[in-house]
């Protein structure tokens, strides 16, 4: 995985030593590494998020963005968001020998805004404002959306809405780009 110049950046998410943190360049080369081992149309976007909350609607926009593109199999879109609610019946929807990507939105630290954390693990949604969901994807992609601080839900309400579809726009077009498909 790279990120600015090729480079992989050294800051980590905290819990994870498996998590890099990367621009919306290194986006494309994560997503050329699945698929390089997965075609597109064994692949389900796991796009969790709202659209009731600015930095919560990253994922139902990225969701969005990703059916605009052509990829077949995407749940959470903005008219059929992926939330808490209903996270583990629309999971159970994806067909088994599905490969899921998990895409959520994360608070992270000052210098982490603006960037992603990706993994080869699943995405544990709902982290960073202390609700409990069951971990999800093969590979998983979290937006800092904004910055952690004491009150992580009114954050995410306040959450400037231009950077949160100016990100989800990257990570679509970064999977378009990584699989080869387009508009």
């Amino acid at each position: 995985m790279s990120s600015k110049g090729g480079k992989v950046l050294a800051i980590r998410e905290q819990g994870s030593s498996k998590r890099s943190k990367m621009d919306d360049v290194g986006l494309v080369s994560f997503f050329m590494e699945i698929a390089a081992l997965h075609s597109a149309k064994k692949v389900t976007f796991l796009c969790i998020g709202t659209d009731r909350s600015t930095g919560d609607a990253l994922g139902p926009l990225t969701g969005s963005k990703l059916l605009e593109y052509g990829f077949p199999h995407v749940i959470g879109t903005l008219p059929s968001p992926c939330d808490a609610d209903n996270l583990v019946a629309r999971v159970a929807e994806i067909p088994s020998e599905h490969i899921i990507i998990a895409v959520d939105a994360c608070l992270g630290p000052p210098i982490a805004l603006g960037y992603y954390f990706v993994s080869n693990e699943p995405l544990q949604p709902a982290q960073s404002v202390g609700v409990c969901l069951p971990a999800v994807g093969h590979y998983s992609l979290a937006a800092i959306v904004d910055i952690n601080g004491p009150k992580p839900y009114r954050t995410l309400q306040t959450t400037p809405l231009h950077r949160v579809m100016v990100m989800a726009e990257q990570i679509a077009a970064a999977a378009a780009k990584g699989f080869g498909i387009g508009r």
